[in-house]
């Protein structure tokens, strides 16, 4: 059995910080679940290019407002507490924050754990482990 709490995570290498958001990685590739998981924090008033073309995954809105656009069609939806959304097509899209927003993602394959976004929004197939 594996049991963390969030806050151990946060406060360890687990915690991943960029420009828009960050990340702790709870379930990571060498917990050997098939997948991994993560609570990220988007922050507000960003906007954030991601492009997912070598993992799919699914995001759970906890709290905070934004909207995600894809942009192979220009649509826009609207994010809020209680939202799902999966990117299940390797969707490339836009990830605005109008107010900070805590998030609960899942990721297929499953992060290394130092993965960040790359020039084009992407994250390496298989990422430098923590």
């Amino acid at each position: 059995m594996i049991v963390r709490t969030l806050e151990d995570c946060e406060n360890s290498p687990r915690r991943i910080v960029a420009q828009n958001w960050e990340s702790t990685r709870m379930l990571l590739k060498d917990d050997n679940m098939g997948f991994s998981f993560h609570i990220t924090t988007i922050y507000a008033n960003t906007e954030t290019h991601i492009w997912y073309q070598n993992h799919l995954e699914s995001v759970y809105c906890i709290s905070g407002e934004g909207e995600i656009e894809t942009l192979a069609d220009g649509k826009v939806y609207p994010i809020k507490p209680g939202t799902l959304y999966v990117l299940d097509q390797h969707d490339e899209h836009l990830l605005r924050g109008f107010s900070e927003m805590k998030m609960a993602c899942v990721f297929n394959p499953p992060l290394s754990g130092k993965e960040t976004h790359d020039e084009n929004g992407v994250y390496p197939v298989d990422g430098e482990p923590l």
